[in-house]
């Protein structure tokens, strides 16, 4: 169990040409990947201390080892989110007992920052490993023989994260490898890719953006329980936004567009890189009601001028 799920420790390096003896890996999560999960992060490519993507953008952290596909909530994660074997493989090792709480900095996890996870092995020296999954969900065993697309459990919060989703390690021979960039060039879209199809990179976006009456808690947002429950008569009218991958200097905007026109236009430019946060904006009830009709809320990242991502919600008052 220790040798199975310890996050590896080995520093990613090149691979030579003899070495694409590589499984060709299959997407292994049941979600749309940019409707309903996401790519958090990838593995870090910078060998000092910062940190950088394989397109040398900031999608990851110092000494990231994985690729993070995360769920929008916790309400995702609650519904059953099953992560499958990327590839053929024998289970070499698994853990399902550990409980799915969001980690606070400073807790002692004894080694066992993987949470739940199963270690697949694969021929050739390579093995991927998934970590963070549901307490309880996992469906495998030890010494299994089990197809690419076989069902290993469900994405979950267990272990060292504060979001749900599944943290995918690529390993060959003990060194990390980047499904993305499995040669480590720098900064080159077109780069040896491990994945069976093509994925789209997006270097931040939107999870979600939605209506309400007031400013929603921050744990609301994550958890998935925000209710757009306006009436006519509701005191007040916000759009919110929850984003991800945002950098210093972005531009976030947010809009509700009503039946008469405009209602609210706002924007935020951010002071900090965050992996995700939200921002909400919007107007208070100054007659005596809100004109009946269909109401746009939408949310734009906005970066170096460019549109990175939006979304836009629908609203009918009656």
């Amino acid at each position: 169990m220790k040798y199975a799920l310890a996050l590896a420790i080995t520093l990613a390096s090149p691979l030579g040409a003899s070495d694409f003896s590589a499984p060709l890996l299959d997407w292994p999560v049941d979600c749309v990947l940019n409707h309903s999960c996401h790519l958090q992060q990838y593995v870090d490519h910078d060998p000092g201390p910062g940190a950088k993507d394989f397109r040398c953008d900031a999608l990851s952290y110092d000494g990231h080892k994985g690729t993070d596909i995360a769920l929008p909530s916790l309400a995702a994660m609650m519904a059953g989110v099953s992560v499958r074997a990327a590839a053929d493989g024998i289970v070499a090792g698994l853990r399902n007992d550990m409980a799915d709480l969001r980690y606070e900095n400073g807790t002692d996890l004894q080694g066992r920052d993987c949470g739940n996870g199963v270690v697949l092995q694969h021929s050739d020296g390579w093995e991927t490993q998934y970590c963070h999954l549901k307490q309880g969900s996992v469906q495998v065993t030890v010494g299994q023989s089990i197809a690419a697309g076989t069902a290993l459990g469900e994405i979950g919060l267990s272990g060292k994260t504060q979001f749900p989703h599944l943290h995918l390690s690529v390993r060959h021979n003990g060194a990390v490898v980047d499904p993305f960039a499995a040669t480590f060039n720098t900064c080159d879209a077109a780069q040896q890719s491990l994945w069976s199809t093509s994925l789209p990179y997006e270097p931040g976006g939107l999870i979600s953006v939605g209506f309400s009456q007031a400013v929603p808690s921050y744990d609301a947002i994550r958890a998935g329980t925000t209710r757009a429950d306006l009436t006519t008569t509701s005191p007040a009218m916000v759009v919110w936004g929850y984003l991800y991958g945002a950098q210093k200097n972005d531009v976030v905007q947010l809009q509700i567009h009503g039946p008469k026109g405009e209602v609210i236009a706002h924007s935020d430019i951010l002071d900090k890189d965050q992996a995700q946060l939200f921002r909400a904006a919007g107007k208070r009830l100054r007659a005596p009601n809100w004109p009946q009709g269909i109401y746009h809320g939408t949310a734009r990242l906005i970066r170096d001028g460019v549109l990175v991502d939006s979304k836009t919600i629908e609203l009918t008052l009656n």
